[in-house]
């Protein structure tokens, strides 16, 4: 037995030595079954791999102006401007006070959008109003004189035409799927710097009563819109025609970021009935309508929306029913209506010949007049 301690004892030594060896070499083998490695697997890379991968942001709406773009035009226009001249020192001692008056030619710009193959050019009334002479000028550096189709002065929308070959034609989006905080990208014609890009979001739909048409139901947006951008197309991120840019709010006021569109589908229609008939046909009935005060209103025990019919013409449809001066509108065709813009609006939307039920309040009456419509004369 004492022969084979010596034996013995190296070979516990040699084991306990090849153990810690092993150990050394192999940490993982002291681990229980199914517990991670912490030298290959981080504790916090379980948590991350389970973790939904982020959507891809939107890095560039260079896609969308590309297509847009080219069908965005350039517009100049000449108008001759009469004005008055003060007399001067040597006037006055002459005694010659007779007015004076000379003629000059201003120099306007503005945007505008090809909507038809055809040559059919989109833009506010306001940037060709007046004007002598129109002409424009496409993306690619192409120049024609442009002809008025159409105008309509109450949307403050206009529709030329250029006879060109090969012209690229902007798509139409839907203006009634717009979202408040979607992406719009402005593209024009400010300060003459031509094909400028500008970017913002939809800060809010039907807005009205700005005093800038009479039928006013505009897209509020932030996106830079400035002198020059009238008439320039507001486009989605697919690069389609959502709005035409027409006004901003109190600049020289210092406020920015308050723009505003005409939704494509006003702008779809008023094309189609100018192409159509040279005109936009609408219902009248010969009122000016105003918006009943609050403080009225309350007095008066009104429901909500009532309007007062503020003047009307002689000889109108409105004036041969019956209807006077100061009746309270309180609905049309049964339904109440919400201001004196919305009115307006419905009585405009009424095909000529048709009949409308007005519901009054006249002093403490209530009463319903049938007011056959008649198209609106046409502005002078």
């Amino acid at each position: 037995m004492r022969r084979f301690l010596p034996l013995i004892g190296a070979s516990v030594v040699a084991g306990i030595a090849l153990a810690f060896l092993a150990v050394a070499l192999w940490p993982q083998l002291l681990r229980p079954a199914g517990s991670p490695d912490p030298t290959t697997v981080p504790p916090a890379a379980a948590t991350v791999r389970d973790m939904p991968a982020p959507s891809p942001a939107v890095s560039s709406y260079a896609d969308a102006v590309a297509v847009a773009a080219p069908a965005v035009v350039n517009i100049y226009t000449a108008r001759v401007v009469t004005e008055r001249v003060d007399p001067t020192t040597l006037d006055e001692l002459l005694g010659d006070f007779w007015p004076r008056y000379r003629q000059r030619i201003e120099r306007s710009l503005g945007s505008g959008v090809i909507v038809d193959e055809s040559g059919l050019i989109v833009t506010n009334h306001h940037v060709i109003a007046d004007a002598a002479a129109i002409r424009v000028q496409l993306a690619d550096g192409r120049i024609a004189d442009a002809g008025i189709v159409g105008r309509d002065p109450d949307t403050d929308l206009a529709v030329l035409r250029v006879k060109l070959p090969r012209l690229p034609v902007m798509h139409l989006g839907r203006s009634d799927q717009l979202r408040v905080g979607d992406v719009v990208l402005a593209i024009g014609n400010p300060l003459g710097l031509a094909q400028t890009v500008t970017h913002g979001i939809v800060s809010a739909t039907g807005r009205g009563q700005l005093g800038v048409a009479t039928f006013e139901n505009f897209i509020q947006t932030d996106a830079p819109i400035n002198f020059g951008n009238s008439g320039g197309a507001l486009i989605d991120t697919r690069g389609q025609l959502i709005g035409i840019n027409t006004a901003v709010i109190a600049k020289n006021a210092g406020v920015e970021g308050i723009g505003f569109a005409i939704p494509v589908n006003l702008v779809r229609g008023v094309v189609n009935e100018i192409t159509l008939h040279g005109r936009v046909i609408r219902g009248w009935i010969g009122v000016e309508l105003r918006d009943v005060p609050a403080e009225l209103a309350a007095q008066l025990r009104l429901p909500r929306g009532g309007v007062i019919v503020s003047n009307l013409y002689v000889g109108s449809p409105a004036h041969r029913a019956g209807i006077t001066r100061w009746d309270l509108l309180l609905g049309i065709g049964g339904t109440a209506v919400a201001n004196a813009q919305d009115a307006l609006v419905r009585i405009a939307n009424t095909r000529p010949g048709e009949q409308l039920l007005l519901a009054l309040q006249r002093g403490e009456r209530r009463l319903q007049v049938a007011v056959t419509v008649a198209e609106q004369p046409a502005t002078p």
